[in-house]
């Protein structure tokens, strides 16, 4: 415990260190504008940078509308302070290399108003562009052979979403667009992998998702998994119960036959561990007493371990989590933590897809990647 307020501690000196840095280059360029108001403006920005941390704190002691706003301003400005860092880095960085190798010219005047307002502007456009571009799912096709026959079955038309995030954010008009999207392309079986409730279910409770969530449909049915973020909010058991209510087949550590032609197996998420103190159980438990001679596809949230799959011989997997970074540059990041964050891979028999999702976590903001839903066809033939 004494760790994690440790850890806790450090990430809030970094991020009030990082506010501080963004506040005192703006107050340097914009020193004639805000210098009579200096009071306001550091009030007002210490106001701003906490916003988010308020709203989380008190999310179960006040929670309403008031609170909701907080937590929407907040998760803006999350993404806004993410981006000022990063912009005035690169100005800090520039103003050395040009002091270093071109001392004799002054390519970066600092301070000045016009490079303010300039950040101030380059920032603010890339907020709006990645709301803007949150909202704008696509549909990402795929067609793969699995070497394998499912009786009486030559083709399987999936439908896959992971990382909804239904909550204050990803909101109830949103769900119901993102269904209208899934039913239409009139899929034989829908995936819902990990990360449909964003950790406060009790959000999703009052606003009845359920019943909205239970509007999609198809011939094989909907089947799910529980992400981290389920547990993340301490009720993943509440979350489980919710799902379910809308007529969709929640899988935790269990598999099913499906119409005695392919297996789909949901495992439970990483997080388990960390609620149960036991974690999920070893993917070999799991698949105890399964046909291998038919089609095995694989649920998990967290495309965490693939040589797991690989071993036990399933022949597809679908995972999400990763949200391929959601804002340029924590993808090039992402990257170096899974083997594959995003996309296709083959290994052998062994294929895995990754979706970078279709909500958001935090702030609605997309950038350098694109919420989707993916339309995946697959043929049996051995």
């Amino acid at each position: 415990m004494n760790s994690f307020f440790m850890v806790l501690g450090i990430i809030f000196l970094l991020y009030a260190a990082a506010n501080y840095y963004i506040a005192l280059r703006f107050f340097q360029c914009l020193r004639n504008i805000i210098e009579p108001y200096s009071l306001f403006y550091w009030g007002g920005y210490t106001l701003f940078a906490v916003t988010k941390i308020v709203a989380r704190v008190g999310r179960k002691n006040f929670p309403g509308i008031f609170n909701t706003r907080m937590t929407i301003f907040g998760d803006y400005w999350l993404a806004a302070s993410y981006y000022f860092f990063l912009v005035w880095v690169a100005v800090d960085l520039l103003r050395f290399l040009n002091k270093l190798l071109l001392p004799q010219f002054l390519l970066v005047p600092y301070p000045s108003m016009v490079l303010g307002f300039s950040v101030l502007f380059l920032v603010v456009a890339l907020i709006l562009y990645g709301n803007w571009n949150a909202k704008k799912t696509r549909i990402r096709k795929y067609e793969l052979t699995v070497n394998k026959t499912a009786p009486g079955l030559s083709q399987l038309h999936i439908a896959m979403i992971s990382d909804i995030h239904l909550g204050v954010i990803v909101d109830k008009d949103r769900l119901e667009t993102i269904i209208k999207q899934i039913n239409a392309l009139h899929p034989d079986i829908i995936f819902l992998v990990g990360d449909t409730i964003d950790e406060d279910v009790k959000f999703f409770i009052e606003e009845e998702m359920s019943v909205t969530l239970g509007k999609l449909h198809a011939p094989y049915g909907v089947f799910a998994v529980l992400g981290n973020h389920e547990y993340l909010g301490g009720e993943s058991d509440l979350a489980a119960e919710h799902i379910g209510k809308s007529n969709i087949k929640l899988l935790r550590d269990e598999y099913l036959m499906i119409n005695k032609q392919f297996y789909v197996v949901g495992r439970d998420d990483r997080s388990a561990k960390k609620a149960n103190g036991k974690g999920r159980f070893p993917l070999y438990r799991v698949m105890q007493g399964i046909d291998h001679e038919l089609p095995i596809i694989l649920l998990d949230h967290q495309p965490y371990k693939l040589e797991e799959g690989q071993r036990n011989r399933v022949d597809l997997q679908l995972s999400g989590h990763t949200h391929h970074g959601q804002f340029f540059p924590n993808n090039l990041i992402i990257q170096r933590v899974f083997e594959i964050d995003w996309g296709y891979l083959r290994k052998g028999a062994y294929q895995v897809i990754v979706s970078c999702g279709i909500g958001t976590w935090g702030p609605p903001i997309r950038i350098g990647n694109h919420p989707e839903i993916i339309d995946l066809l697959i043929t049996f033939e051995k």
